[in-house]
């Protein structure tokens, strides 16, 4: 082997089908670029045909490695001894079982060669059948440290930079089954640059017994990711807990919810009534009724931005609900939602902002502290909520800006449903959140100047949002946090051509979301 190679990729072996083994070593031989070293680590296998394989290997290619445990113990232990004699500047995680798409060193070094920053690279991947069929393409998120927490999204294929990977302490025993898992949440913690390539670089083989085969096939590993995320919100200073998630290999993560912070609940409305489920009701008055019943805020004000048409009855039985919580705001002058949100917005008195249009309904408990947990992270400029319609189907799980188009991510979906790779189960961050729901720190939302009113009905939120991203800040969604959303029953939906066509000219036409979902 010529010179110290750029990457020693790590494969531990255990009992792996001989033909399969070969054709995982063949997918490292086949590889575009060069400078590799696959270290082989045999755990015992007591099958002698995998150790014949791996020796053969070895004497045909220099570059190839091969360790025999003398005892069987287990993944983290094979890991590790691969990890110990590692040469290159980065390890690669490659299972004994899988396949490395022909390209996939060649660009990872080049992501590598545009930032000499970067600690850690993943990639998108798909599934192989035993006919070599291809499916369950996974077209992965950019860096998504939240969504990292609810699940191992990043997984493979998996490429950090060996010193960090030794200085995090290598693969952590306690992990077992979860250990990549828990080292990337530790090597990304102290990673200065993230790196995603958006191709599919990596073929996990599907297996009877294997995760790829069935998620629950592996129960102690879920059990060891819990204790793995559980550990990384304590490194990184979230106040709450891990818990597991609805499905296997999923994580909740239960902040500790924010009750002290003085939060403005900012509701645009006109009093408008109308018919839901059957019965008569003013919108505004359920919405505050439904919110005030479902948290237990210390400091709390009900910032109400009020039409001069809005019938005083309202805003009377609104006083009798929120009592000395409620700041009536009056706005005059042409309908325009992005002005009425900024009035509402100088007129709070509240650290924290909370944004609600007029027809919504509170379903979950706690959703004022659960929406400002996340924005005590100083990268979190936003918080959304999950938003249904009437009848009960999805309304809003995150915006997507994606190939030209700003749209609701599983827009009209079934309630209970997973959503792609479980995306609807799990926090996540987001290209945008509409604005019927959003919370946002005072400084933030200053900082970015605001709702611009040069969108007074549509597009007003993803303007924002992505001043907000633009900023540096990162946009979280969060499933937990439940409300009906009786959309623009207060107002006409229309969506005018020239609505379309500023938002596109203030930002361009998007292409690929890298938060796709």
């Amino acid at each position: 082997m010529g010179g110290v190679p750029r990457f020693s990729i790590l494969t531990p072996v255990y009992n792996t089908p001989v033909v399969v083994l070969r054709s995982t070593i063949d997918s490292v031989l086949a590889q575009s670029y060069p400078e590799w070293e696959l270290i082989l680590v045999d755990d015992m296998s007591p099958d002698d045909r995998v150790r014949t394989a791996l020796r053969k290997a070895a004497r045909a290619d220099p570059r190839i490695r091969v360790i025999e445990r003398a005892e069987n113990g287990g993944i983290v232990a094979a890991s590790n001894d691969a990890l110990a004699v590692a040469a290159g500047e980065f390890i690669a995680l490659l299972d004994h079982d899988d396949v490395l798409d022909p390209d996939a060193l060649r660009l990872v070094s080049e992501a590598i060669d545009t930032d000499r920053d970067v600690d850690y690279v993943y990639s998108d991947e798909d599934k192989v059948d035993a006919m070599g069929g291809v499916f369950d393409r996974f077209d992965k998120p950019d860096w998504s440290p939240e969504r990292l927490r609810g699940q191992m999204y990043t997984g493979h294929f998996s490429v950090l930079r060996t010193e960090l990977a030794r200085a995090v302490g290598g693969f952590d025993p306690s992990t077992e089954g979860s250990q990549d898992h828990d080292l990337v949440l530790k090597v990304t913690e102290r990673a200065r640059r993230i790196v995603h390539v958006p191709d599919v670089l990596y073929h996990w083989r599907v297996l009877p017994g294997s995760t790829a085969h069935s998620s629950d096939a592996k129960p102690y590993a879920w059990e060891a990711g819990l204790r793995a995320v559980d550990a990384h919100l304590g490194r990184v200073g979230i106040l709450g807990h891990a818990e597991f998630g609805p499905v296997p290999g999923t994580y909740r993560i239960a902040r500790e919810p924010e009750l002290d912070r003085r939060v403005s609940v900012i509701i645009p409305t006109r009093g408008t009534a109308g018919k839901v489920w059957g019965a008569q009701r003013v919108f505004v008055v359920e919405a505050v009724r439904s919110l005030l019943a479902r948290t237990e805020h210390r400091s709390l004000e009900i910032v109400v931005v009020y039409d001069s048409d809005t019938p005083e009855s309202v805003l009377d039985e609104l006083g009798e609900i929120a009592d000395d919580r409620l700041l009536p705001v009056l706005f005059e002058g042409a309908f325009n939602f992005s002005r009425k949100c900024n009035v509402g917005a100088l007129a709070a008195t509240g650290d924290a902002l909370l944004f609600l249009n007029d027809d919504v309904e509170a379903i979950s408990e706690e959703i004022v502290g659960a929406m400002l947990a996340p924005l005590r992270e100083p990268d979190v400029g936003m918080t959304g909520a999950m938003l249904y319609f009437e009848d009960g189907g999805i309304q809003h799980a995150g915006h997507l800006h994606h190939m030209g188009q700003y749209t609701h991510a599983y827009l009209g979906e079934r309630a209970d449903a997973y959503g792609a790779f479980s995306s609807l189960l799990i926090n996540r961050e987001a290209s945008g959140l509409t604005a019927a729901c959003i919370a946002m720190p005072r400084t933030v939302f200053l900082e970015v100047g605001g709702f611009s009113e040069s969108f007074p009905g549509n597009f007003n939120d993803v303007d924002l949002c992505n001043k907000v991203r633009q900023a540096g800040y990162r946009l979280l969604w969060l499933p937990d946090v439940r409300l009906y959303h009786f959309e623009s029953r207060s107002r006409n939906p229309l969506v005018h051509s020239y609505e379309e066509k500023s938002i596109l000219n203030r930002w361009g036409g998007p292409q690929r979301d890298p938060f796709l979902a």
